[in-house]
């Protein structure tokens, strides 16, 4: 059948009622009757078609890919790397609840390559499942930016338009995103294991470049999906934003609430993720959803007051109809500015699809949840923070009520403590993978000198932290000290009701707010670095294939030192 007869009859398919179960149409056949249920040809008579109303896959006569296709339109082209014609094609299971037709075709050299092509009832995805022969599922939709989503620090962007090289190697981990030109669709990749290496190809000059295809091997794990997140202005990209501090009305409006990612990218090449704030009602307070909550609130989506917003803490946020508000707060959060729909909330409405949706329906919610690791996204909070310490003290002894609430003075005494030394372990923490690090760092250059320039690279990132850890290290103390306070407060102010009681008392909170101030400011600090070490040996790997086992082991060791961190990290994006 022609291409045009068959885009007219994918068009149909978007004007009439759509159907909702699994239909298979050989246009050799029919253009309008599918094929009865349970029927599996061998092979097709004309161009083969699997639709369950939300996705279909096109296998046009002797083509060279499979089309994944929504509303009529062509999102991804799939093929078998290696194959130039798939002249095989033939229908191995047609049911009510998934049809999955084998496909495949001979490589250059004569071997024949096969795989198989699923998709189920419901679901915005194709599964592709490797047969003889078969190495890598390539996948093109198009476009000048790849992002893969990091869900413990910001996300990678991949802009075509800085990548000077023909391939690229990437470290995606599991998922990968071809935003679409238009912004109204996302082409999502999603694989088992991250032994599946990626392989990016990308052609044309300036800022018409693009990133043509993704390469993504299959690996001993074997599947691959494919999937489509769609709808206006689902994966906006804008190429301008407003100064520092002066919130920009965008001309964005999301297409549903959810928890959605806002990647800012600075001059040079990296990435600051934000998670876009929802308001429910015109000057009210606004929430921050995230995959677990806030600590504070029992997990439910913390809530951030109207002036905390307008006073600058935040980079970006909705109104109550849904439109976007830009307020970049340094210099390092320019455009291109990205956004997409990471994750439901509890209003997302039903029949939208998230990332982690499409994770989830792909993998399974188990598997999904392991590899997103959603344990180690609980952040955590002991004690009391030493603000909190100084606030309730000063109450307190304001009102000279020392005696009676003795109690509750010794438990401030014992939270401000707990809170400090929770702090100080994971600044400890951060201080022990510094050193780790370097250490590895100087042994690879050592290894492989041939890449002592990009490991230097690498090397003055951790010494942005050791900058910070030398500023603050007089200032942050230890618990030891904190403890010994506590003890000097015990014996000269808790039982004091003089008149210098009150100052005797603000004394001792300055000292431990100062303490307390420096932790969180240097652990937050250090936090930040491991993240641009994290997103910097990734973006590197993209022009220099060569630093794939040191990226790999970087991401490893900053996933492990960036779980289950401590609210004051900032860890909310």
């Amino acid at each position: 059948m022609k291409p045009f007869a068959l885009a007219l009859l994918l068009f149909a398919f978007t004007q009439e009622k759509p159907r909702t179960g699994i239909a298979v149409f050989d246009l050799g056949i029919s253009e309008k009757e599918p094929l009865a249920l349970g029927e599996t040809p061998a092979a097709f008579k004309g161009d083969a078609v699997l639709s369950n109303g939300r996705v279909q896959l096109a296998v046009p006569r002797n083509a060279s890919a499979a089309e994944l296709r929504t509303g009529g339109v062509v999102r991804a082209r799939l093929s078998l790397s290696g194959v130039r014609t798939l002249d095989r094609v033939s229908l191995v299971e047609h049911g009510k609840g998934a049809a999955t037709a084998e496909v495949g075709g001979r490589s250059a050299d004569g071997i024949a390559v096969l795989a198989r092509m699923r998709i189920k009832k419901g679901e915005v995805t194709v599964e592709i499942q490797p047969g003889a022969g078969a190495e890598k599922l390539r996948v093109e939709s198009p476009g000048r930016f790849v992002v893969l989503p990091d869900f413990f620090a910001d996300d990678i962007v991949i802009d075509a338009a800085k990548i000077p090289v023909a391939a690229a190697e990437i470290p995606a981990e599991n998922f990968l995103l071809h935003p679409s030109p238009a912004g109204d669709a996302i082409v999502m990749g999603v694989f088992e294991s991250r032994d599946q290496d990626v392989r990016l190809t990308l052609s044309g000059e300036g800022a018409a470049r693009v990133v043509t295809g993704s390469e993504i091997r299959f690996g001993k794990s074997g599947k691959i999906w494919v999937g489509v997140l769609e709808g206006p202005q689902v994966c906006p990209a804008l190429f301008q934003v407003g100064p520092v501090m002066k919130p920009e009305k965008t001309g964005v409006q999301i297409p549903y609430r959810g928890q959605w990612r806002v990647d800012f990218t600075s001059p040079d090449g990296l990435v600051a993720s934000s998670t876009l704030l929802l308001q429910d009602a015109k000057d009210g307070s606004y929430i921050r959803p995230s995959f677990t909550g806030d600590v504070h609130s029992g997990g439910a989506p913390e809530k951030i007051a109207p002036d905390r917003v307008q006073k600058g803490y935040h980079a970006c946020w909705s109104d109550p109809d849904r439109r976007v508000t830009l307020m970049p707060l340094s210099r390092q959060m320019a455009a291109p500015v990205l956004m997409y729909p990471l994750n439901r909330t509890a209003d997302t409405p039903p029949d939208a699809f998230t990332v982690v949706d499409l994770a989830r329906s792909c993998l399974g919610t188990g598997p999904c949840d392991y590899i997103l690791d959603l344990e180690g996204h609980k952040d955590q909070y002991k004690g009391r923070a030493t603000c909190g310490v100084r606030d309730i003290l000063g109450r307190i002894y304001a009102s000279k009520q020392q005696k009676a609430k003795r109690a509750e003075v010794e438990k401030c005494l014992n939270d401000g403590l707990t809170f400090v030394s929770h702090i100080r372990s994971r600044v400890q923490l951060y201080m022990e993978f510094l050193a780790a690090m370097k250490k590895y760092l100087a042994d690879q250059i050592q290894a492989q000198p041939d890449l002592a320039k990009p490991l230097s690279e690498l090397e003055k990132t951790l010494q942005e932290m050791d900058a910070r850890v030398a500023q603050r290290r007089e200032k942050i103390q230890s618990p030891e000290v904190v403890a010994r306070m506590n003890e000097e407060f015990r014996k000269n102010v808790l039982d004091d009701e003089s008149a210098e009681a009150l100052e005797r008392c603000r004394a001792y909170t300055h000292a431990l707010v100062e303490i307390g101030g420096n932790q969180d400011e240097l652990v937050a600090e250090c936090r930040g670095v491991v993240k641009v070490l994290r997103q910097r040996a990734g973006l590197m790997l993209a022009t220099d294939s060569r630093l794939a086992t040191v990226c790999a082991e970087i991401r490893r060791r900053t996933h492990e030192v960036l779980r289950n961190p401590a609210w004051h990290e900032g860890t909310q994006h």
